[in-house]
């Protein structure tokens, strides 16, 4: 069986999780836990609610999941060769089925439909009467691809399959944004406004807004079906021909410590992907390193994805790896989950 990012694998238990990126072992997948029914886990987090489905289910946020499956279902972990250490992740014959969200977009828009169903159709509707995309491009996650969502309060997630389709995707969603059509969501957004709480210690809010804004993939959409203004964010995925792992090729990830780094950027074609991989050139690092051997930053955290366009250069925080591979060893900085996940970032430079 094969995975790919944003696949759902969901244990008898009614655990689902979500894979995360392409780089797995073979017939397995390494995964984050993101929902679990109240069967198995409560939470008083009002954000972390589901309630739509017959069923109440729970959302983890951060490293919610990573310490829910050590403390409670440790066998939903595979051990990394390369790291050397246990990660999430499940074997195909733990699950009970596996949610394909480009399945679930085809069944939602051929059956019938509710009013938060209707508005994805007209917004792929949209996307698509106005750019050469396909609804074969696109899939659904997140609560409407496991059907506990609230057509009142639900915001609409989705998925563009493809680097070209990205591509088109963000072109299209600039000119319906100029036209009116719909809207970026980060458009007026100011400090003093939503998140409230912010917890970055070296990455400013204004800075988060500034990224995010130029993304192009979180809209807002005037929906007739809802009779409301929904929230669209659009996440990007390989396509299955597009995805080379990995995994059996790294022999080895030796982690060397917290760094920060001024890097420019050489390509952002694999960017808006998880992990978002951008290719670097080196100007200087907080510790000594062979810039011929420093190749990439590596970025498992979402707000870092699409962050950096190729010639600009960024200033990183994150943690320096030694990979050791078939064709020999490079170094690059990671950003990923875990306890030190304010700590990090990816920005402009000044």
């Amino acid at each position: 069986m094969r995975f790919r990012d944003r696949d759902a694998p969901v244990t008898r238990e009614g655990l689902i999780f979500r894979t995360y990126g392409y780089d797995h072992p073979e017939d397995a997948c390494f995964c984050d836990l993101e929902y679990a029914p109240e069967t198995v886990y409560r939470t008083d987090f009002p954000r972390a609610v589901r309630n739509g489905g017959s069923t109440k289910h729970y959302k983890f946020f951060f490293d919610g999941g990573l310490r829910f499956v050590k403390g409670r279902y440790p066998q939903y972990q595979l051990f990394n060769d390369a790291l050397r250490e246990p990660m999430v992740g499940v074997k195909s014959g733990q699950l009970a089925r596996v949610v394909r969200p480009e399945k679930v977009l085809q069944e939602l828009v051929n059956g019938e439909q509710d009013p938060l169903e209707a508005a994805v159709g007209e917004v792929v509707s949209t996307i698509c009467d106005a750019s050469a995309l396909r609804i074969d491009d696109f899939g659904v996650f997140g609560s409407l691809a496991h059907g506990f969502y609230d057509p009142r309060y639900s915001d609409i997630d989705l998925i563009v399959y493809g680097m070209r389709e990205l591509r088109e995707l963000r072109a299209t969603l600039e000119e319906l944004y100029g036209e009116g059509a719909m809207r970026n969501e980060f458009d007026g957004w100011t400090a003093d406004g939503t998140p409230h709480h912010w917890n970055f210690k070296h990455y400013a809010k204004e800075d988060y807004i500034r990224h995010q804004r130029r993304k192009l993939i979180y809209a807002v959409h005037d929906s007739n079906a809802l009779g409301r203004t929904v929230k669209v964010e659009f996440e990007p995925v390989r396509k299955w021909e597009e995805i080379e792992s990995e995994y059996a090729s790294t022999e080895r990830i030796e982690k060397l410590g917290r760094v920060e780094a001024t890097v420019e950027v050489l390509s952002d074609e694999e960017s808006g992907f998880m992990p978002s991989i951008y290719p670097v050139s080196l100007k200087r690092m907080s510790r000594d390193v062979n810039r011929r051997d420093f190749r990439r930053v590596v970025s498992f955290v979402e707000e870092f994805r699409l962050q950096i366009e190729a010639g600009e250069t960024a200033l990183v925080r994150g943690d320096l790896e030694r990979v050791e591979t078939r064709e020999g060893q490079f170094h690059q900085i990671v950003l990923t989950y875990g306890p030190e996940y304010f700590d990090q970032f990816l920005r402009l430079a000044e």
